[in-house]
């Protein structure tokens, strides 16, 4: 199924999101791999997961890849901000030997890479943008431009997310076919307006953070949510059979047999 099925988010309507998946692997399989890193994307896949998270943001050079941290210090050889190296510098670094010997080597993974990956895979994906501070619509704006051209009309579905407001404008302006995901910590007392001003498709709250209530009353409004991080078996039951459309888990082998197969037709 692809992402041009999706339609954003109006209230009382609940959009059709053919093709998700109940359980997404939170940047790869983060549990068993070293995050954001083709092995990691490779090992959700191997454990049955069909949809990944992930984070992009640009290098000095404006080359999108995938990184978490604004800093290079917790998941690489290298320190200090990654806006500030080049891809040909980060591209030397070693972003597995903090994980585990076994991983050590293992390079950060370009967006272009990464999708060649997925769609050798055949794996949804959902992009969080995490731009570097002051490049929110530079870094949307580079990483649509780039998936628009590499991602197949019929390819999985793909869907963009932020937390970021100027970077899920930016894509409603310069990808408005891909669907976009409003990224939240709490729940803001905006959120249904934020959502009908970028015409998002899905919310994306923490799951520590969002109350039996407000999960209630987001299915009453007929939202698709998507939970993070979710890594307990009887935390995603609890979740998914209160309304959750899906949960984002850094371990997708204990959330999987909860499911089945999952995806949506």
């Amino acid at each position: 199924m692809t992402s041009s099925a999706w339609k954003a988010w109006r209230p009382g309507s609940a959009p059709a999101l053919p093709g998700l998946a109940p359980v997404v692997g939170h940047r790869g399989a983060a549990l068993h791999a070293p995050e954001n890193t083709m092995v990691s994307i490779r090992k959700a896949h191997a454990l049955g997961a069909r949809w990944v998270e992930i984070d992009v943001k640009l290098s000095r050079d404006g080359v999108p890849f995938l990184l978490h941290d604004e800093s290079l210090e917790r998941t690489t050889s290298g320190s200090g901000p990654a806006a500030g190296k080049s891809w040909q510098e980060l591209a030397a670094l070693d972003a597995g030997g903090w994980f585990g010997e076994a991983f050590r080597g293992e390079p950060l993974l370009s967006l272009e890479a990464l999708a060649a990956l997925l769609l050798e895979l055949g794996m949804a994906v959902n992009v969080e943008i995490k731009p570097c501070p002051g490049r929110e619509e530079e870094t949307a704006l580079v990483a649509g431009e780039m998936l628009a051209r590499l991602w197949p009309k019929d390819g999985p579905v793909l869907l963009f997310s932020s937390f970021k407001r100027a970077s899920l404008a930016a894509l409603q302006r310069s990808v408005p076919h891909f669907p976009r995901g409003l990224l939240v910590e709490a729940l803001p007392e905006d959120w249904a307006q934020a959502m009908q001003d970028l015409g998002c498709t899905t919310l994306h709250p923490s799951h520590r953070r969002l109350s039996p209530g407000e999960l209630r009353l987001l299915k009453e409004q007929g939202v698709p949510v998507l939970l993070y991080t979710v890594n307990e078996a009887e935390r995603a039951r609890e979740l998914l059979e209160a309304g959750a459309d899906a949960v984002i888990t850094d371990a997708p082998e204990r959330i999987l047999p909860l499911v089945g197969a999952g995806a949506r037709a």
